[in-house]
């Protein structure tokens, strides 16, 4: 399904949102461990945080569930949707235009 986009919009819109600012627009607090981030997961329910996000790799990870990503995951698994709508709502808070690829038709 993510034929209907091309690489160089979903590079631009990878690259334009920034995994930290995603993970904290959602509302989850994270602290500094070292050189990235950590909190509860927002995947599963847990009392010690297992999340952590690196920013310098763009990239979280959940060590209590073992699921991991770029911001396209984090969208996909935390809105439950499909690639190609975590595409679109990456590229509306960042404000790109998306339009499907014709040739992928």
């Amino acid at each position: 399904m993510s034929g209907l986009f091309n690489d160089d919009l979903k590079r631009r819109v990878k690259d334009a949102n920034d995994i930290l600012d995603l993970v904290r627009s959602y509302g989850i607090e994270l602290k500094r461990t070292g050189r990235s981030w950590k909190a509860c997961s927002p995947i599963h329910q847990e009392k010690t945080p297992s999340f952590n996000v690196n920013p310098e790799i763009q990239c979280f990870k959940c060590f209590g569930c073992g699921k991991s990503g770029d911001v396209f995951s984090f969208v996909m698994e935390h809105e439950r949707v499909e690639f190609p709508e975590a595409l679109r709502m990456l590229a509306d808070r960042v404000g790109i235009i998306v339009e499907t690829d014709p040739a992928a038709y």
